[in-house]
């Protein structure tokens, strides 16, 4: 806050002008970050969604290729 001018000097309008204008922008921050945020949430939920399913490919992959190795061990053991 400025300090108290003399009173010819004062005046209220301009100084509810620039607190209006800071206000403003505030305003026009705060949507600019909650759209970010918004966006944000949605790009990390995409993200989670498609770590679960390289998770779930990954298992299966090792899950098969245990198998084969398993198959293969047997096929040796029979020879």
């Amino acid at each position: 806050m400025t300090p108290p001018m003399a009173n010819s000097d004062y005046d209220p309008s301009a100084e509810l002008a620039s607190l209006e204008a800071k206000l403003e922008e505030l305003i026009a921050r705060y949507e600019q970050l909650q759209n970010e945020n918004n966006s944000l949430k949605l790009r990390q939920d995409i993200l989670v969604k498609e770590k679960a399913k390289l998770l779930e490919k990954t298992t299966l992959a090792r899950t098969r290729v245990e198998a084969m190795i398993s198959r293969l061990k047997a096929m040796e053991q029979g020879s």
